[in-house]
């Protein structure tokens, strides 16, 4: 059997709505493409994306989880790659805004993280 797919969408779950959506808007274009709310307010998923892909990125907010996400220790991660060949541009902005949690110069790579600690990976360029 031959098993066609794609990604649609990653989800993870955020303590503060709105300032993950303020932080993913800022540090990595990320745009609000769809919002379910649930009836009771129980809950509220917002989609992201980013303007050239098709993957989403799912923030879940919990009305009534009482504490903060345990994350771990970040093995788990999303990985965004630059679009355009301007990762040292993209770095120095991220640096300005306080996100980069993890660098590693060897492999070209950084990390940044959100305001609830999940860490990003930034790639360069791959034209």
């Amino acid at each position: 059997m031959e098993i066609k797919c794609h990604f649609d969408h990653y989800n993870i779950n955020v303590a503060d709505l709105d300032r993950s959506l303020e932080f993913y808007r800022k540090a990595l274009n990320l745009r609000k493409t769809g919002e379910i709310v649930h009836p009771d307010g129980d809950f509220i998923i917002n989609y992201l994306e980013a303007p050239t892909g098709s993957f989403r990125l799912e923030l879940t907010w919990l009305r009534d989880h009482p504490q903060e996400y345990e994350l771990g220790e970040n093995e788990t991660h999303l990985a965004l790659r630059l679009d355009t060949d301007n990762y040292d541009e993209v770095y120095r902005y991220h640096k300005e805004l306080g996100c980069v949690c993890y660098e590693n110069p060897a492999m070209g790579i950084y990390f940044i993280h959100d305001p609830d600690d999940y860490w990003i990976e930034i790639l360069r360029y791959k034209g």
